[in-house]
């Protein structure tokens, strides 16, 4: 046993710990948290988006001004355009592209013809890159989950080698 400023190192249990690094555990449970976040992501928020923005497929076309410049991506870019003589001001919905037009950018969007603030840029009714951001998400968390499996074969392994190395009491 160690004392480095007047704390050991008694319970450490391998040379993560020792060296102030995550340990197995930590690492597997990190990991799990992760995937579910990436999955979380993929599945409730990229998903319905894309199927969004195919939905608009077969709305009907406008030019289009971009309005509010922003993270298009994140659903904070809005557009201007004439539906039924009328002006409209709507946000694109989130995993839209464009993010690096201007405002006053001229674009071709797509709108439903019975509520046209419900609209998307032409470029993006195939899904955009919500749905490229739905399927690097999804991988990412495969990518963690895999992570989580090989953290998890670790713990197992250092528990039986624990077990089987400090199972005597010495005097």
């Amino acid at each position: 046993m160690t004392v480095l400023n007047g704390i050991s190192n008694a319970g450490a249990s391998n040379a993560y710990q020792q060296n102030g690094g995550l340990g197995p555990r930590a690492s597997l449970l990190a990991s799990l948290v992760l995937a579910l976040l990436l999955a979380a992501l993929s599945a409730l928020v990229m998903l319905p988006a894309a199927q969004h923005l195919r939905s608009l497929r077969d709305g009907e076309q406008a030019r289009a001004t971009l309005h509010t410049s922003g993270s298009c991506m994140a659903g904070q870019c809005r557009v201007k355009f004439e539906a039924d003589g009328r002006t409209v001001v709507a946000d694109l919905p989130v995993g839209s592209g464009g993010g690096k037009s201007s405002v006053g950018s001229t674009l071709t969007v797509r709108y439903l013809a019975d509520d046209p603030q419900v609209v998307g840029r032409e470029d993006d009714v195939g899904g955009g890159g919500a749905a490229v951001l739905a399927v690097m998400s999804g991988g990412g968390a495969l990518l963690f989950l895999m992570i989580c499996g090989v953290a998890a074969i670790r713990v197992v392994r250092q528990c039986r080698a624990g077990s089987s190395l400090g199972g005597g009491s010495a005097g």
